[in-house]
């Protein structure tokens, strides 16, 4: 199905297929990857403002540009000052639009009366997208969910009064707050929101192949897709499914052996970015991720994944990883080039 091209005010985007922001995932090194395989708009991990104020390591390190493509920052928070604060940091960091996230459920950030519990106070919401809005010179968007839970659907009345305050694209997770990520997302009670409002809509939610992309699009009527866990050891997804929905043709998984060159080289960037230690924790989870990809690609069975998994997971040395690495996509049936560890210090 055919989609059109969509801009973000006066930015035109690539195409219509966006990678979600994912606390813990979206760092800047898969933000590059995804984005240099061809997805059309990739967003940073979500990032406190008032953390992002203070100069805290970890919010200033969220929001660094990844270096291919518009560079999207999201924040979250429960003030406007320091909204309107992070917010001035982020386009003084180069980025290209600001998003604001009312959609994350989790209890750590709706305690703090951040993320979608945004959504139970729809004014005192009003009052952070308008400070963002008149804080900076770029595009603001946002991203929600259908509501906090199913008594409470509110999105379109969000989506409508964002728009009024100068928003000018909205993101909606087809499930509540309540819901977390329990069960299927809800594509058509996006529909509400497209019809409430003028700006573009993006459909985020269980987007995992080019099917669920067809019927997400069909039953919200949205202007874009967004892709989250099913970006998830496949940074090639996002890329593939834009082509898809300009041609129609659907194209396989990549062969094994590049498969293996991704996850190779994402694991050397993960350790560059953030040092020997942290990149070896931050990166297992995509370690393990890609060999689950992978096995899916050959057939593998799920004695061979686990394994694998157990061998490459529990190294803490670089060049074993990737050595182990190597050996676990032979053994799903690739035929891998061999990897040369060039010596160096992780630190």
């Amino acid at each position: 199905m055919p989609v059109q091209s969509i801009s973000i005010g006066p930015i035109k985007l690539p195409n219509p297929v966006f990678l979600a922001p994912m606390s813990g995932v979206t760092d800047m090194p898969f933000r590059r990857q995804v984005a240099g395989q061809g997805a059309g708009l990739v967003i940073s991990e979500m990032t406190a403002c008032a953390a992002l104020a203070e100069g805290k390591r970890i919010a200033r390190r969220r929001v660094e540009d990844h270096g291919d493509g518009l560079h999207v920052v999201q924040l979250a928070g429960c003030e406007a000052r320091w909204m309107a604060e992070g917010a001035r940091i982020a386009e003084g960091a180069g980025a290209a639009i600001i998003d604001i996230n009312m959609g994350c459920p989790a209890k750590h950030v709706t305690n703090g009366e951040s993320g979608s519990a945004l959504m139970r106070d729809l004014d005192h919401a009003l009052t952070l997208i308008e400070a963002v809005v008149q804080a900076v010179n770029v595009p603001v968007t946002l991203k929600m969910r259908l509501g906090w839970d199913d008594r409470s659907r509110n999105a379109p009345v969000l989506a409508q009064r964002a728009e009024q305050a100068g928003v000018r694209l909205v993101t909606v997770h087809g499930r509540t707050r309540c819901q977390f990520y329990k069960g299927r997302a809800d594509w058509a009670a996006v529909r509400a929101v497209k019809e409430a409002v003028s700006i573009p809509v993006v459909v985020n939610g269980d987007i995992e192949s080019f099917d669920d992309a067809d019927a997400a699009l069909k039953a919200s009527r949205a202007d874009a897709v967004m892709v989250g866990r099913g970006a998830q050891g496949r940074p090639w997804f996002p890329g593939q499914l834009a082509r898809y929905l300009k041609s129609g043709r659907r194209e396989t998984p990549p062969p094994l052996g590049e498969q293996l060159a991704l996850v190779s080289a994402l694991y050397g960037e993960m350790l560059a970015h953030y040092g020997l230690a942290i990149g070896l924790r931050h990166a297992r989870k995509h370690l393990g991720w890609a060999l689950e990809a992978a096995a899916a690609t050959a057939g593998a069975p799920a004695h061979l994944l686990k394994a694998h998994r157990g061998s490459v997971l529990t190294s803490t040395d670089p060049a074993s990883v990737l050595r182990r690495l190597a050996e676990a996509f032979d053994a799903f049936g690739g035929r891998s080039a061999a990897i040369a560890v060039t010596a160096r210090t992780w630190a």
